[in-house]
């Protein structure tokens, strides 16, 4: 007597409904209402990392006490079978290689993380890192700048720089190399094409800025209008952070304030970010002046989801869904 191994009618139909839903995740277009699970998870992100940050002391220590708190965060990241990690030295910084199956080693992602320039880490940024691998089929440097209070944007600039050198010192071409950030990195970024722009150094074949805080000043009017529906980042803090990075420096300086920058011959920019988040103007701006300087720019704002939302892709299908529109967006600019 043989026992069959092939599935059932109740297991094709349970595989054939899991990939529709799959399907359906991926397939999804910024505009359209949050999902039940992206509304789950922006109440718990108010309810904790937000007051969690809404309580620290913005002295030095308390920064530093926010650190160990996301530093203990981080030791609990894990990847997935399938994707590897290893150390990189910088000399001044490391960074860490993330690599989900086998990637195009022709091409790499350099990823610059988010945390207002205070927190955050390649570990922590793993679950987004290795999704950023998976879906542009490159392995993806994260660099691991050095943060404040000990250090200010300009070190992590000059960290951003030292990683760029050192990817076109390892054999990548510039038209090999995609920069990436969020938040903080989604600034770090910007600043970084000017520099490379000023110095004359080849730039890299697209960026993409999740959410990024192109103004460190804090000016624009989403940073007062979205205080209610922000579900991540304090506003109030956010702007006492970034006056303290731009005390003694000029308001216009691109380092500071890239929205205000010469955006002109930039390479192709996507920008992504929430309706509800206080940051949705500073991505709006830089969306218009990148298009008004001849920039190809293409801007998504999703509604109702959390500050940088893609970074909790195991939860949210929004943020799932986002990295096929990265995908796709890294396609059509290399073509």
């Amino acid at each position: 007597m043989t026992t069959s191994t092939s599935p059932g009618p109740l297991h094709l139909a349970a595989a054939t409904a899991a990939q529709r839903r799959v399907a359906r995740t991926l397939a999804m277009e910024p505009g359209g209402p949050p999902t039940l699970r992206a509304r789950i998870a922006n109440q718990l992100l108010r309810a904790t990392v937000k007051t969690a940050w809404q309580c620290a002391p913005d002295s030095p220590a308390g920064l530093t006490r926010m650190q160990r708190v996301v530093g203990a965060v981080a030791r609990l990241q894990a990847v997935p079978p399938g994707v590897s990690t290893a150390p990189q030295d910088l000399g001044a910084c490391t960074a860490e290689w993330v690599r989900a199956g086998t990637p195009d080693e022709r091409r790499v992602v350099l990823h610059l993380h988010g945390g207002a320039y205070f927190f955050g880490s390649p570990r922590l940024y793993r679950p987004f890192s290795w999704r950023l691998s998976a879906a542009t089929g490159r392995p993806v440097l994260a660099l691991d700048y050095r943060l404040a209070p000990r250090h200010t944007p300009a070190d992590a600039l000059e960290d951003a720089l030292t990683a760029y050198d050192f990817l076109l010192g390892r054999g990548y071409r510039a038209q090999d190399v995609v920069v990436a950030g969020d938040s903080a990195g989604g600034h770090l970024t910007l600043a970084l094409l000017l520099e490379l722009k000023s110095r004359g150094t080849p730039l890299p074949a697209a960026a993409v800025c999740l959410s990024p805080w192109v103004d460190l000043c804090c000016e624009a009017d989403s940073h007062r209008l979205n205080r209610r529906t922000e579900y991540l980042l304090p506003a109030g803090k956010l702007a006492r952070l970034g006056r303290l990075y731009c005390r003694g420096k000029d308001g216009d300086d691109p380092v500071f304030a890239p929205l205000r920058g010469d955006l002109s011959g930039l390479p192709p920019l996507m920008v992504m970010a929430s309706g509800s988040e206080i940051l949705r103007d500073d991505a709006r701006g830089v969306a218009e002046r990148a298009r008004a300087a001849g920039v190809h720019a293409v801007y998504q704002e999703w509604d109702g989801q959390a500050h940088v939302f893609p970074l909790f892709a195991g939860f949210v299908p929004e943020g799932r869904a986002a990295f096929r529109h990265i995908a796709e967006f890294l396609r059509a600019a290399e073509a």
